[in-house]
């Protein structure tokens, strides 16, 4: 028995010697994306530009309801990131801005303010709230899939960076899950508690139906 095990263990060994190892796999635009992403452009066609995402430079546009912009990098943007488990984004928030709570299902998060003040925070799965009001050059992390938020918490823009543990980590904000879908009234009524009349309230505010 142990002659086996060894043997096995030594074929196994020289199995994992010729393996094939993949430094990257630059996203293929022209293939079809899936639950694993994007398939691997061909080697020959990668380039460097692949690697480099120039669109964070700019501010997006908080002229909307939230008074807030997500601009993201993650693998749809920057083909580079596609398969690497990583992912990165811009959070813009004009004064009374805000990301209404909201999960990522697929990756964790850290924030970094670089302007302003951000009042932010988690509910955790035991529904414990965890909030903090972060300065320029504060961090804070939130769990894959918990429910978070963030508000400019002073009187002029804040500006964040913030980063996943995926390629793309997937977003749900709550609010417009509700209030902006044909979720039917009724049905919100009996699974929030919310009256009728507040429920059609926010779906006129935010464009839902139903």
């Amino acid at each position: 028995m142990k002659m086996i095990l060894t043997i096995f263990f030594i074929s196994s060994l020289l199995s994992l010697s010729h393996a094939s190892v993949v430094d990257f796999c630059v996203a293929d635009y022209t293939a079809p994306n899936g639950p694993a992403g994007y398939s691997c452009k061909k080697p020959a066609k990668v380039t460097v530009d692949d690697f480099v995402y120039h669109g964070l430079g700019t501010a997006g546009n908080t002229s909307n309801i939230i008074k807030a912009a997500v601009t993201p990098a993650f693998d749809a943007q920057f083909p580079g990131v596609n398969g690497l488990g990583i992912s990165v984004a811009r959070l813009d928030l004009a004064p009374g801005g805000v990301i209404p709570l909201h999960t990522h299902p697929g990756a964790s998060e850290l924030l970094v303010v670089v302007q302003g003040r951000i009042c932010t925070g988690f509910v955790s799965s035991d529904n414990t709230v965890y909030l903090k009001t972060l300065e320029k050059g504060d961090v804070m992390v939130y769990p894959q899939g918990l429910l978070h938020f963030q508000i400019n918490a002073g009187g002029s823009p804040a500006l964040a960076f913030v980063s996943f543990s995926s390629a793309n980590p997937g977003l749900q904000i709550l609010d417009f899950a509700l209030f902006k879908s044909n979720f039917p009234t009724e049905l919100i009524v009996e699974t929030t508690f919310i009256d009728a009349a507040m429920v059609k309230k926010l779906k006129a505010v935010l464009g839902g139906s139903g």
